[in-house]
Parts: C-alpha cells; structure tokens; sequence
C-alpha cells in the first residue's frame, strides 16, 4: 500500500506530461470493465469477422484460383453462400472471447507491475504488449485451427484438409448445424492427434508477440504526436482512432517476413520454420517476405479503426465514478 502511494506522485507527473492521458488498470471501475468488455468485444469480432474469413481464403488460395481480389472475394461469396457465408466458422470464433479478455488484462497487469519499477510508457508498453500476446495465443491458436477449416467450407471446401460430414434430414436434405464443427475437431484429432490444434503455434507466437510489442508503443506515440498537431478541441478519441491504423501498419511493416512464414507453415502442413525460411528464400528471394504486406496494411486500416474506438470507449465508460470529469473523450 504504502509502495503504490510513493509511485503515485510520479506516475501522476509522468500522465501530466502527456496531452492524452492514459487510463491506467488501477483508473478502472473492474465490473464495468468486465462486463461492458464482452459486449464490446463480441461487437467488434462480428464486424471484423468477414474480412478476416476473406483473408483466410485469399491466404489459402494457389495463385488467384478462386478470387480475384478482396472485394471479388466478398461478392463471390456474397452471391453463391450469402450472409451466412462471410460467418462460418464465427461461433467457434467467439470462444476467442477468452483470449481477449486474457489479452486485455494481462496488458493491463503487467503495464501496472512495471510501473513501480519503470515509468517509461515505451518500456511498459513494449513488455505488456508481448506478454499479453503470448497469453493470448495460447488460448487462440487451437480455435483458430478449427475455425480456419470452417471457413474454408463452401466456395473454399477444395482447399481444406477436412469437410464436414453431411448430415441428412428425413426427407435426404443436408442439415449441417453445430455438429460440423465436432465432425472437423475429431478429424484433425484423428489425422495430427493433440499436436494438431497447435499447427504453426511457434510461428504464431513468433509473428504475434513482437506484433502486440511493436504496436502498443507506436500507438501511445502516433496519438501524442497527433495530439501536438491537431486543434486543443479536437476529440481525443478522433486522434486514438487515427493513431489505431499507423500503429497497425508499422507493426504489420516489421513483423510481416515472420506472417508469411506463419502462413505457409499453417497452410501447408509444415513443420519447420527454417526449411519454410530457406525455401522461400530460394524461391523468392528476400522479395518474398514482403508478400501480402500491402493487404495486410489496407486491412488492417478499418480492423485498428474499430478496435481502438471499442477499446478507449471501454475504458471511459468503466472509470471509476470519482476519474470521470477528469479524462476528456
């Protein structure tokens, strides 16, 4: 007790220097916090959630096989399987309603137990954004095993290791429920075992760590840089929102050799990491890791968008009643 009151006037200072403070874990009203966080989360994955299965199929598909683009993608599967087809897969998904609560707080722990040894809001950032992901992961990786394959299904079955078994009704009309996710989980169990859910789950750490570490710091910096330009008047949450997508593309930037690895190793079964680094190497050329990075950036524009505008809003609205007047939207 006695430790976090000699912290509080410099921790206070430190936030005074900044134009944009920032709402720190012990500034949280926690039942608000918790309980306006599942709502928001889960709003936010249902936006995103079509672009992320466009991207999955985009990443998966040899050349341009299936889709010419993007937006191609999203008429396609518009037209042939429609709403429901841009969501497979998203009720699995939402079970990564765990890992982001995780994520969220054990940024927000760790941010806190640095701070009574560090006060540099880069060196907080930098080590909660890391170890939040690496939590995190752990929990998603096997989800998104199972909910990549579902995703696959429809237009993009021919490209999946495994289909569903079709169930038919009284009358022979094929009725796939919720059953089709058991039918994928007890195949992949019955073709990689155990191991299998973890497919490419050190690339993904490896991608995903210093992601979330890179992100964070250049989020807190573009919004204060933002914030010395931009009118006294002007939203903060406007500067977080515009700070969102140049965090996104700097991190996407410096963590995108490691994605395309990621991806091929997920993709296409592989094992090593090295071997899949040799030989795109010998393929490509150092080119090569710089695959999909533009459609990375361009898509990760409206997800950071989104995300950061959830995130802050939560935070403002779950501050304890007596910070309230003191933090400006």
């Amino acid at each position: 007790m006695s430790h976090s009151n000699e912290d509080a006037p410099s921790a206070g200072a430190t936030q005074q220097k900044r134009n944009i403070q920032i709402i720190e874990w012990e500034d949280l009203d926690k039942k608000k916090f918790y309980s306006f966080g599942v709502f928001i989360t889960l709003s936010i994955r249902a936006t995103v959630y079509p672009a992320t299965l466009i991207r999955t199929r985009l990443q998966v598909q040899r050349g341009k096989s299936l889709y010419g683009g993007t937006f191609d993608a999203f008429v396609k599967i518009l037209r042939a399987e429609g709403v429901r087809g841009l969501y497979r897969g998203f009720m699995v998904n939402t079970f990564t309603l765990i890992s982001g609560q995780a994520y969220i707080t054990t940024y927000e722990l760790v941010r806190k137990y640095v701070s009574k040894y560090c006060d540099d809001n880069t060196v907080k950032s930098v080590v909660a954004g890391g170890l939040a992901s690496m939590v995190a992961q752990s929990i998603t990786v096997p989800i998104d095993v199972v909910s990549q394959q579902l995703m696959m299904q429809g237009q993009g079955e021919h490209l999946s290791r495994f289909r569903p078994y079709v169930h038919t009704d009284a009358t022979g009309k094929p009725k796939r429920v919720f059953g089709q996710t058991r039918s994928i989980v007890a195949q992949i169990f019955a073709a990689d075992g155990l191991p299998g859910f973890y497919r490419g789950a050190l690339a993904s750490l490896l991608t995903y760590i210093p992601n979330s570490a890179v992100w964070w710091p250049f989020y807190h910096f573009y919004a204060e840089q933002l914030s010395k330009l931009a009118p006294s008047d002007c939203p903060h949450l406007v500067l977080q929102a515009m700070a969102g997508p140049l965090a996104a593309a700097t991190a996407s930037t410096v963590t995108n050799p490691m994605d395309v690895i990621r991806a091929r190793v997920q993709v296409e079964g592989r094992s090593s990491i090295t071997e899949t680094f040799r030989q795109l190497i010998k393929e490509e050329g150092f080119w090569g890791m710089t695959k999909g990075l533009s459609a990375r950036i361009i898509s990760s524009t409206p997800t950071a968008i989104v995300m950061v505008v959830g995130y802050e809003s939560l935070k403002k609205l779950s501050l304890r009643p007596e910070l309230v007047d003191s933090r400006h939207w």
